[in-house]
C-alpha cells in the first residue's frame, strides 16, 4: 500500500479501512484511491482476505484419566463484506481462537476414553468448528475448515500401548504356531499308525508265504520218495534251514556272536521248535 499525492494503493487479497477524522468512512477494495488527507481522510490499517492458518496445540485429559496433548489447526480468513468488524471489534484474533479452541476441546476430550478420542478425532474437530462459526461469524471471520492433525499421549502411555498391541500379536502368533504343531503331530502319528499297520501286513503275508512254501515242499516231497511221511520231511527242511541260517550268521562281517547249543540232541529240538512256531502260526493266520 502506497501513499503518494493523496492517492492510496491497496494490493490484491487485501481491503483497506479509510477513515475521516477518526471514524469509519468505507472499506476499500484493491486498486487506487484518492483520500484527500486535507479534508480529514486516512487509512486506518488493512486486513488480508487470504486464507490464513493457526496451529493450537492444547493438553487435556481423557476419560481413563491418561494426558493428552491434542494438535488443532484452524484455516480462516476475514470477510470483505464485514472487514469494518473484524478490524474493529477483535484485538487479537488468534488469541480469540485459540481461547475457543482450548474451550471445546477441554470439554469434549474428557468424555472419551484414550481409544476413542483416536477414532473420533473428525468429531472433535466438527464441534471446534461449530463453535469458531458461531462465535467467529460475529467478529467478521470465516472458518474454513479445523483439522485435528495429531493427538500425543504421554511416552509413557504409547510405549505401553505398544507393548500391549506386541504382546497381543505374539499371543496369537504362539497360538497358531501351537496349531501347527499339533497339526504336525497328528499328521506323524496317522503316518506312523499306516505304517505299522502296513508292516503288520506285509509280516503276514510272509509267513504266510512261509507256510504255504514249507506245506508245498513236503507234500511233494512225500509224494515223489514213498516211504517218508510229511514230519521226516518238515523236520529235514527245517534242519536244512538251521544250517543256511548258521552259514549266514558266520558268513556276515557285522554279526555279533550267538551261542547256541549244538549237536543232534540240540539240533532236534530246535527243529521241533520252529516246527511248533511255523505250525502255529500257520494256525493263526488262517
Amino acid at each position: 500500500m502506497g501513499n503518494l499525492f493523496c492517492c492510496v494503493q491497496v494490493d490484491q487479497s487485501n481491503v483497506a479501512i479509510k477513515e475521516q477524522f477518526g471514524k469509519f468512512d468505507e472499506i476499500l477494495e484493491p486498486g487506487c484511491h484518492c483520500l484527500p488527507w486535507f479534508i480529514g481522510y486516512q487509512v486506518a490499517g488493512s486486513l488480508t482476505l487470504r486464507v490464513q492458518q493457526l496451529d493450537v496445540r492444547c493438553e487435556t485429559k481423557t476419560k481413563d484419566n491418561v494426558f493428552v496433548n491434542v494438535v488443532a489447526s484452524i484455516q480462516y480468513r476475514a470477510l470483505a463484506d464485514k472487514a469494518s468488524d473484524a478490524f474493529y471489534k477483535l484485538s487479537n484474533t488468534k488469541s480469540q481462537i485459540q481461547a475457543y479452541v482450548f474451550d471445546v476441546i477441554r470439554a469434549s476430550v474428557p468424555k472419551l476414553t484414550l481409544d476413542d478420542t483416536f477414532e473420533q478425532k473428525n468429531e472433535i474437530a466438527k464441534a471446534v468448528e461449530n463453535e469458531l462459526e458461531k462465535a467467529m461469524s460475529a467478529y467478521g471471520y470465516e472458518i474454513v475448515q479445523t483439522l485435528i492433525v495429531d493427538i500425543e499421549p504421554d511416552e509413557h502411555v504409547k510405549r505401553a500401548m505398544n507393548e500391549i498391541n506386541a504382546a497381543a500379536r505374539m499371543r496369537l502368533a504362539a497360538n497358531d504356531k501351537a496349531e501347527a504343531d499339533k497339526i504336525l503331530q497328528i499328521k506323524r502319528a496317522e503316518g506312523e499308525a499306516e505304517s505299522k499297520y502296513l508292516a503288520g501286513l506285509g509280516i503276514a503275508r510272509q509267513r504266510q508265504a512261509i507256510v504255504d512254501g514249507l506245506r508245498d515242499s513236503v507234500l511233494g516231497f512225500s509224494v515223489n520218495v514213498p516211504g517218508t511221511s510229511p514230519k521226516d520231511v518238515m523236520d529235514m527242511v527245517l534242519v536244512t534251514q538251521y544250517f543256511d541260517t548258521m552259514k549266514e550268521i558266520g558268513a556276515s562281517s557285522k554279526s555279533s556272536a550267538v551261542f547256541i547249543p549244538h549237536g543232534p540232541g540240540a539240533v532236534r529240538d530246535v527243529a521241533s521248535q520252529i516246527r511248533d512256531g511255523l505250525l502255529q502260526a500257520s494256525t493263526t493266520s488262517q
